[in-house]
């Protein structure tokens, strides 16, 4: 029998790993990472609402003023910012970095999101530019893709064609021409693909890989953040962490969001478009509720309701009751 040499046992050393290992190794626990590739930098962009993080998140750009474009320009009254890559990226020398697993009392998967049918994909590149406003989306032009900009810094903009929800997700090729016919390529490319439906990964997983990505948004970082000290706080309580990583709130609300990702799923280009309109009319507290009240079940069907209700005809025969 294997004797356990760790505590807590990370796989994978991305944003969610790193930060359930940092958080780990705060509480004391004798924690390792497995990360076969510890220096290779993140060269994704990570975005999130600044209200849905842990105080003292490193961040490299704020947007106090967000827009969103539908029918008509709406504003957001939220801030929104890009996370800061190479501060997420450290670790406290009390982690161990390893290649290979060993022996924890716990280990945690959370190499990202296992593969699904329905795909956010999107293509950007870098420009050169001073604006220090973030625009969510912006569906004027092609119709079933929109344009998400936001700065990161240093007089720099990433600019990104952006397919939200497609079953399979549309060709990056295809995302890289439309974004070209809007403006010439910049300084560098990102490319973007992952599972808006992944199934949670057997056993204890944290990230992407336990299910954490938003089936409207994309998003799961901010959700990694937020969750990682709690986890590791149950652990060093000797409790449960899959209690926290999901309880029974969360499970509801996640089964509430995949309706409305079907909902998505079956709208006409021209029925997206109203059915963002719609969105973006809602009140704030509904809009907040269903982008980022994760256990928030009350708020949740609230919003989904609102939409519901102030929905046109021709929307509402295709949106969850």
């Amino acid at each position: 029998m294997d004797l356990v040499t760790f505590d807590v046992v990370v796989i994978g050393g991305g944003p969610a790993g790193r930060a359930l290992a940092r958080a780990c190794a705060h509480e004391g626990l004798h924690t390792a990472i497995v990360d076969r590739r510890p220096h290779r930098p993140w060269t994704a962009t990570y975005g999130a609402w600044a209200d849905e993080l842990p105080p003292n998140t490193p961040t490299r750009a704020v947007s106090t003023t967000v827009r969103a474009y539908a029918r008509e320009e709406h504003q957001i009254q939220r801030t929104y910012v890009v996370l800061d890559n190479a501060k997420l990226h450290e670790l406290p020398d009390t982690v161990e970095v390893l290649q290979r697993p060993e022996p924890a009392r716990y280990t945690f998967n959370a190499t990202g999101a296992r593969k699904g049918r329905a795909e956010q994909t999107a293509v950007g590149t870098v420009i050169e530019s001073d604006s220090t406003e973030t625009t969510l989306m912006d569906w004027r032009g092609n119709g079933d893709t929109f344009l998400y900009t936001v700065p990161l810094g240093a007089n720099r903009v990433l600019v990104e064609e952006t397919c939200l929800a497609r079953r399979p997700g549309m060709p990056l090729q295809e995302l890289r021409e439309r974004l070209h016919a809007r403006l010439a390529p910049g300084q560098e490319e990102e490319r973007v693909r992952f599972p808006l439906d992944a199934p949670r990964a057997a056993g204890t997983a944290f990230g992407a890989a336990a299910g954490f990505i938003h089936p409207a948004t994309g998003y799961s970082v901010a959700t990694s953040l937020q969750l990682a000290p709690r986890v590791a706080g149950a652990i060093k309580a000797n409790e449960d962490p899959r209690h926290v990583i999901w309880p029974m709130k969360a499970r509801i609300v996640q089964a509430m969001r995949m309706r409305g990702l079907e909902a998505l799923l079956r709208l006409s280009p021209d029925e997206t478009l109203d059915f963002f309109e719609v969105f973006f009319r809602l009140e704030p507290e509904h809009q907040r509720a269903y982008l980022s009240g994760r256990e928030d079940v009350k708020g949740t069907a609230a919003a989904m309701l609102a939409l519901f209700r102030t929905a046109p005809g021709h929307l509402r025969w295709k949106l969850p009751r």
